[in-house]
């Protein structure tokens, strides 16, 4: 018999100082059996770091044919289109045609991930982002990680400095383009 969704509630605090984001926000997250710990917390990572009116998440890794998360003006007018981990290059091109700006969260190098989309077809490519982090920071964030979670998460001049259940840890915040 497969093993259902775990749910996790997030509690977190934002302060991103470099947008002017500070908000409370109570979350609930199913992380699918077939997803990492480190993947849902990527999520996790790219809700709160692109915060804002309109937000939501989306199905995960169940919906085919969305984002991870994605940004819906008033209208229901996709206006961001939010991957997480390593999309192929036809995902980005359709999103990029769909939204007005198109980001990448991945905790995976960066050096290996962009090799993939080099030279494919990619609407806007060169207005798409890539956002990591330190190598070995989403993975010992992950591992403080339980069911109930109490989470502070800062932004200062593209440094994160973050909180889980009492363990603090910080990384930059590396952003690379696609071409």
């Amino acid at each position: 018999m497969a093993t259902g969704a775990v749910m996790h509630t997030f509690d977190v605090q934002v302060a991103d100082v470099d947008r002017g984001v500070y908000e409370s926000l109570s979350l609930r997250m199913a992380q699918h059996p077939s997803e990492t710990g480190a993947f849902m917390l990527t999520r996790l990572f790219a809700y709160c770091l692109e915060y804002e009116e309109g937000i939501v998440f989306t199905e995960g890794v169940s919906a085919t044919d969305e984002p991870a998360v994605l940004v819906r003006d008033a209208t229901g007018a996709i206006t961001t289109w939010i991957e997480v981990g390593a999309p192929d290059a036809e995902r980005l091109h359709r999103g990029s045609k769909l939204a007005d700006r198109t980001v990448v969260y991945s905790h995976r190098d960066a050096a290996k991930l962009l090799p993939l989309w080099a030279g494919k077809k990619i609407h806007r490519a060169d207005d798409i982002v890539l956002r990591t982090f330190d190598a070995g920071f989403v993975d010992a964030a992950a591992d403080a990680v339980e069911r109930r979670n109490a989470v502070t998460l800062s932004v200062t001049e593209a440094q994160l400095y973050l909180d889980v259940n009492g363990a603090s840890m910080s990384s930059a915040l590396h952003e690379h383009r696609l071409s």
